[in-house]
This record gives structure tokens, sequence and C-alpha cells, in this order.
């Protein structure tokens, strides 16, 4: 069973919000209704428990203590008028006392009982007739010392309105009878009702629950796990498995959208598989191309340097055997000459340099940077003499990667620093602070500095800031420290902010067992 209601009747287009809040507003109002009549029963229950227990039974028990207050006070009447002995009357005196104090409590006890109130007062004014009639008069005729209640006919009255008393008394106690008869039944019915209705209760919440969990299975559980089986195949593998919608109107929106999605990924599948067919191709392309530049600088560094090499030679020797033969301008033009051969034997030579860089990571190894930085400054000894130049050295880490390279970016930075010197002696300052996971290196000259607007020109190749009369050089050098910096991992930039000279900071990856 897929759905309480089959397709195409009113339910099929009832969302599943809709059905949710009908199911639980129809079972909150069956269970309220029966809890509202449980609750009626239970409170039944407690009143008429309470008026049985709290007022019927304690009053019926205060009308016989009351009925046994008169009946002293009739038996001291009836000593005290025989013997004429004023101890016999104590009986009477006592039996006034409780009468008023029993009255007081039935009377409260049956505030909210009036029919036993009723016939209660009709017992004391029955009693209270006796009273009047025949036991004060004949206790002051026995006082005055008058017989006349001593009669048989006197006594014979005073039974008569006495037994008129019992009467009254007996039909109260028929009536508390009657109270409790009904009392007990109503009781009794209040706790099967109560019973009846918290059974009820108990049935209709099982078959609620039984009723909403079905629902939440059809309705939901069942559309889901379908919905799950579906994407699982489509998970492993079988993109062309179609996913069907069902259920509630949500779930069937999902379906469509996990379907739409579905046919999204099997159309950028096959646009990838075309792509890795280009990519392929291109890669192939790529090796072909690498391995042409290769031996395109395999070429430049033997085959085009070698006639270089000889019309650098041949113009210097014409420079030299015919200098000053010749007219001014045919000096000045040979000079250019011989000037532009040397400059383009550097270039080929820094940008055969340039692209060794970043071929292989295989010759990475624990690499001492005092070692590197020392034979750095070993390359540079004419340099350093010619300048007098100092270069401070800090204590610096043994880390992963390529010594020649590593000696290559020491010997770029420390002769840039030198060759873009100010009027003052140079000095550069060599310093490395460990980090989280990284090295941060900076080399820091008193030169002319660098202006913050070229940060990102300075480590671009052939970007000059000056010209060749003001300093020699092709502009690679700081391309050439960038390029070995990415490569080993880390990062290189200008402190902008750093003067007078400038700085430069640099990170390369830490490793385990750092010095």
């Amino acid at each position: 069973m897929t759905d309480l209601a089959p397709k195409g009747r009113p339910l099929a287009s009832v969302g599943l919000r809709s059905r949710l809040t009908l199911l639980f507003v129809v079972s909150a109002v069956v269970v309220i209704a029966v809890a509202t009549v449980s609750t009626v029963s239970v409170v039944n229950l407690l009143h008429t428990r309470h008026a049985l227990l709290n007022q019927v039974d304690p009053a019926n028990l205060e009308a016989d203590q009351l009925l046994v207050s008169y009946l002293n006070q009739e038996t001291g009447v009836r000593g005290y008028i025989l013997s004429d002995d004023q101890t016999l009357l104590d009986p009477y005196l006592q039996g006034l006392a409780q009468q008023h104090q029993t009255s007081l409590s039935l009377h409260r006890l049956l505030a909210n009982q009036p029919q036993l109130l009723a016939a209660v007062k009709l017992a004391e004014q029955q009693a209270t007739t006796w009273q009047k009639q025949f036991a004060m008069p004949a206790i002051a005729a026995t006082r005055a010392h008058n017989p006349s209640y001593t009669s048989n006919a006197a006594l014979l009255r005073g039974k008569a309105l006495f037994d008129a008393v019992r009467t009254r008394f007996d039909a109260v106690d028929r009536d508390f009878a009657a109270s409790r008869s009904a009392l007990g039944a109503s009781l009794n019915s209040a706790t099967a009702t109560m019973v009846a209705s918290l059974i009820a209760l108990l049935v209709l919440l099982v078959v609620i629950v039984v009723v909403v969990s079905r629902a939440l299975r059809v309705w939901v559980t069942a559309p889901l796990l379908r919905l799950g089986n579906d994407a699982g195949q489509v998970t492993a593998g079988n993109l062309d498995h179609r996913i069907e919608p069902t259920g509630p109107p949500e779930l069937q929106r999902l379906g469509s959208d996990v379907e739409a999605m579905r046919n999204r990924i099997v159309e950028e599948f096959q646009a990838v598989a075309i792509a890795r067919a280009s990519l392929a191709e291109r890669n192939d392309d790529l090796t072909r191309s690498n391995a042409e530049l290769e031996q395109f600088a395999y070429v430049a560094s033997h085959d085009l340097q070698e006639p270089l090499r000889k019309v650098a030679s041949f113009t210097q020797l014409l420079q030299q055997r015919y200098g000053g033969q010749l007219d001014e301008k045919a000096d000045q033009y040979i000079e250019f000459a011989v000037d532009g051969a040397k400059r383009m034997q550097l270039l080929i030579n820094d940008l055969l340099a340039f692209s060794r860089v970043g071929r292989s990571a295989e010759r990475f190894r624990p690499v001492d940077l005092r070692s590197c930085v020392d034979a750095a400054l070993g390359n540079l000894a004419t340099l350093l003499n010619e300048t007098g130049a100092t270069v401070d050295v800090g204590p610096l880490p043994t880390l992963l990667g390529d010594p020649g390279l590593l000696t290559a970016l020491w010997q770029n930075l420390v002769a840039n620093a030198i060759k873009f010197r100010s009027e003052e002696v140079p000095a550069v300052t060599i310093a490395a602070e460990p980090k989280t996971d990284e090295w941060l290196f900076s080399v820091s000259d008193n030169g002319i500095g660098i202006e913050p607007r070229f940060a990102d020109k300075v480590f671009v190749i052939f970007q000059r800031l000056h010209s060749r009369e003001e300093y020699e050089g092709t502009g690679i050098g700081l391309a050439l420290c960038k390029k070995i910096v990415e490569f080993h991992g880390g990062r290189i930039w200008l402190d902008g902010g750093y003067e007078p000279g400038a700085r430069l900071w640099f990170t390369l990856p830490a490793v385990q067992g750092d010095a």
C-alpha cells in the first residue's frame, strides 16, 4: 500500500503538511472529548466522595450524638421529678451543653445538604416542644415542691412528647440512610464512568499511535525509502536508473528535483567525459610542447650561444684592432654591437636559469640554509669586496628543498640588495622566525628602497624600475626568486612600510626535525 488513498482521489492532491495537520486535529479533538468526560467523572467522583465522607457520614454521627443528648436530658428530668434529688438533674444539664455543641456542628456539616438539614431541624423543633411543654415546667414545679408532674398522667404526657422526638430522629436516620445510599450509588456510577473513560482514552491513544505511525510510514517513510533506494542506485554508478516520484506532493516534488539532479549529473558527466578526452589530448600536446621546449633550451644553450659567442668575439676583436682608426660613429656602432651581444648572452643565460626552476622536486632533501647562504656569499665575494658590503646572518633552520635553487635564492636576494645601494656602505640583514607550520624569512638593506606602488611589478620577469645606464642587469632576479620560493611551497612579498632601504619577506614550509 503506497498511500491512504489511491491516485485520482482527493487525498492524493493534499499536501503532507495538510494531511498531518488534519490527522492531528481530529486526534486532538477526540482525545480532548474523551479526556473531558474522564475529567468530569473524576470531579463527580471527588465531589460525591467528599459529600459522603466529609459531610453525610460525620453528620449522621452528630445526629446520633444529638439524640443521645436529648435522651440524657429526658433521663435527668424524669429522675429528678421522681426523686426530687438535685444530683439526678446533672444528666439533663450535661445533655443541654452537649445539645448546643452538637447542633452547631451538625448544622455546619449539613450546610450543603438542605434536605437532611430540614429533617434535623424538624427533630430539634420537636425536642424543643418537649423541653418547653414538659421538661422545663416539670423542673420548675419540682423545685417548688409541687407534685403536679409526678402523677401518671403527667408522666405519660411527657413520655408521649419525647416519643414524638424519637420518631423525628428515626425519620432523620432514614433520611441519612437514603442519602448515603444515593451518594454510594452516585460514587459507584462516577467510578465506573471514570474507569470506562480512562480505558477509552488508553484505547484511543493506542489507536491514534497506530494510525499516526501507519500514516507516517505510508506518507513519509515508504516514499523516502524508495527515493533513497533509487538515489543509492544512482550513487552506485547506475546513472541510467530513473527516479519515480511517489507519495504526497512535497515528496513528489523532492523526487522530481532528485530526478532533475540525476539528469544534470548525467549531462555533466558526459560533458566531463568529453572534457577529459579533450584534456588528455591537450596533455599529450603539452607533453610534446614541453619536449620541444626542452629541445629549444638545449639548442639555445649550445647551438644559439655558439654563433652568438662568435659574433661577440669577432666584434670585440674588431673593436680592439680597428678602434680609433675609423671615425667616431664607426667606433660607437662597434661598441653598440659588442654591448648587444653581451646582453644577449646574459639574457639567454637568465632565461635558461628561469626555465629550469620547478621542473622536478626529486632533488629535494634536508638543506642547511646557513650553508646555502655561505655558498651564495662566496659566489658574491668579489662584489662584497668591491662595495665593502656587510651581511649579518641570523640563525637559520634546516628545511626540505633543492640546495642549488636555495643557494641561487639567497645569492639573488643579497646581490639585489647590494646592487640597489645608496651612498652609504651596503648593509644587509638576514633573519628567520618560526611560525606554526612554516618559517618566515626577511632580507633587509639600507639601499635606495622600493616604492610600495611597485610591490607587485618587481616580481615580474624583465620588469625594470631603472634604466640600464643607472643599474645593469636584465630584470629577472626577483622574478627568479619568486619562482624558487613558490616552487618550494612558499610565498614572497615586499614590505611596503619599511624604510630606509627595502625589506623582502618570504616563507618556506617547515618540516619535522627543523634545527
